[in-house]
């Protein structure tokens, strides 16, 4: 029996930043999640060109045979393609001079879920009711823990662990990590920005993910959750569940949230 992605997304501001710089798109088929880097030039454009390039990419795809489709280096060229975008924009306004993004984003054939990550917004999967994260993240801290000179305990209190070793940034080559991960019947993915993680524990994404009736549901607990836990950051994430369907999932194009669905990138002002 054909597998399809029934998703929910949210994006909201959180409790203390004055724009949300994060944007999402979701489909039958693709799921995404890009965070702009707060503090930095106009991040909000950054993460719009890279959730557009997806679903750009998306759009391609509608109708198509997804069997025949390569699901890596799909993702990969439309992250290529959206920061040249950006080193594009960057030279014709100097104000988007090293605006960047994280990315990361799930691209589903009927049986694979191929996965492209760059940066600490993350993926995660509940299967059988555990949680698994799918996605290692792009951090100071995260190396620093890998190499044994940080405990998990400590990187969750250390000063820099929003530091960044890898984005989507203008001028630089994106070095995502792609991989392909076998989807099953009954499995629920969530993509999200930092703004859910950096105040949830995975204990708590678990327990929203296996108790949340539906993936709106699910959306809509994360999302207050992050806030009633102060909402230092933009609060963005999608959930999804891979079910079994009697018919293929009709073809629909691909809706974006956040950032990416206010104006087009690109509306920066000159500096």
């Amino acid at each position: 029996m054909p597998l399809t992605l029934h998703s929910a997304a949210g994006s909201d501001i959180g409790r203390r930043r004055p724009l949300n710089q994060d944007s999402a798109v979701t489909s039958p088929r693709l799921l995404a999640v890009a965070d702009g880097m707060g503090g930095h030039a106009h991040g909000e454009v950054a993460s719009s060109v890279a959730v557009r390039a997806l679903a750009a990419l998306d759009s391609t795809l509608v109708g198509a045979d997804l069997a025949g489709v390569d699901l890596l280096g799909s993702l990969a060229r439309a992250v290529t393609e959206a920061a040249g975008r950006l080193t594009e924009m960057a030279r014709e306004n100097p104000a988007l001079r090293g605006t960047g993004t994280t990315v990361v984003a799930l691209l589903f054939d009927g049986a694979r879920v191929g996965i492209l990550h760059v940066g600490d917004s993350r993926a995660y999967v509940v299967r059988d009711g555990s949680l698994v994260r799918l996605t290692r993240d792009h951090t100071l801290v995260q190396a620093l823990v890998d190499e044994g000179r940080l405990s998990v305990e400590e990187a969750a209190e250390h000063p820099r662990r929003s530091m960044l070793l890898r984005t989507l940034q203008d001028g630089t080559t994106v070095e995502p990590d792609l991989f392909v991960h076998e989807g099953l019947a009954g499995d629920r993915y969530l993509v999200c920005s930092d703004g859910v993680t950096a105040v949830l524990s995975d204990a708590e994404i678990h327990q929203v993910l296996v108790t949340a009736p539906a993936p709106a549901a699910a959306v809509d607990r994360l999302i207050e959750l992050a806030n009633l836990g102060g909402g230092p950051d933009n609060i963005t994430c999608v959930v999804a569940d891979l079910v079994e369907s009697a018919e293929p999932a009709p073809p629909a194009e691909p809706f974006v949230f956040g950032a990416a669905a206010v104006a087009p990138p690109g509306d920066a002002p000159a500096g």
